[in-house]
């Protein structure tokens, strides 16, 4: 396997995670509800509850599963299509967030 554009792929694949950990911990999807509310009440006041609770916590595992799709799947287009799609959406919200109209 051979990475034509490493700095690409570092860029992409970043805000891509950065978005998942947004996702997973603090958006407020109704099936991610769900899945958080799931997961507190299996794990009670175990640690583990802390990778559903905190970005930071989050990340690395977000990060180890998004590297491996990547190689597993030899850089596939799948992997440019979900993480461009979800670096895209963060780059997006970041900016919407800043552009909101002062009351």
């Amino acid at each position: 396997m051979t990475i034509d554009h490493p700095v690409w792929v570092a860029l992409i694949g970043t805000l891509a995670v950065a978005r998942a950990a947004r996702f997973v911990v603090f958006d407020e999807y109704p099936p991610m509800l769900w899945l958080r509310l799931k997961w507190f009440v299996l794990l009670g006041d175990s640690n583990w509850k802390k990778l559903m609770d905190c970005a930071f916590c989050a990340a690395p595992y977000l990060a180890a599963g998004d590297m491996a799709f990547a190689y597993f799947t030899d850089f596939h287009w799948s992997w440019w299509m979900v993480n461009i799609w979800l670096a895209v959406s963060y780059v997006a919200a970041i900016v919407v967030a800043y552009d909101e109209p002062e009351e």
